[in-house]
């Protein structure tokens, strides 16, 4: 997005993510706070699922990049955090993600520190 752009936001509701071989390719911005990671997190492991594939087969749909924003009091309450890590590492450049901490006051271990912003 670039400055005043329009975008669609969906709060609440069904949370699934099933494009078909033919559809145009989408960027997604995933958007989750405490334990509402879980339904993203389920659309996030399917997009790696379709990166996989068509870097393996070279066809079916095209995914684009997709940015998750999470927030979490802190760290540790961040769930699935070496998962996510594990994607990002997995598909540099594709799936993206920043964590949010609100009230952490512990130091924040040194392989997150580069994806959180907070206190």
């Amino acid at each position: 997005c670039t400055l005043d752009s329009e975008v669609a936001l969906r709060v609440g509701g069904d949370f699934f993510f099933d494009p078909q071989p033919g559809d145009s390719p989408v960027e997604l911005v995933l958007i989750a706070g405490g334990v509402g990671i879980n339904p993203l997190f389920s659309i996030l492991r399917h997009i790696a699922d379709l990166h996989g594939y068509q870097e393996s087969k070279g066809n079916g749909y095209k995914m684009g990049t997709v940015k998750l924003y999470y927030s979490a009091k802190n760290t540790s309450e961040l769930l699935f955090k070496k998962n996510i890590l594990g994607l990002m590492n997995a598909f540099p450049g594709k799936i993206t993600c920043r964590f949010h901490v609100t009230q952490q006051s512990s130091q924040i271990c040194k392989e997150l520190q580069p994806h959180v912003t907070g206190k």
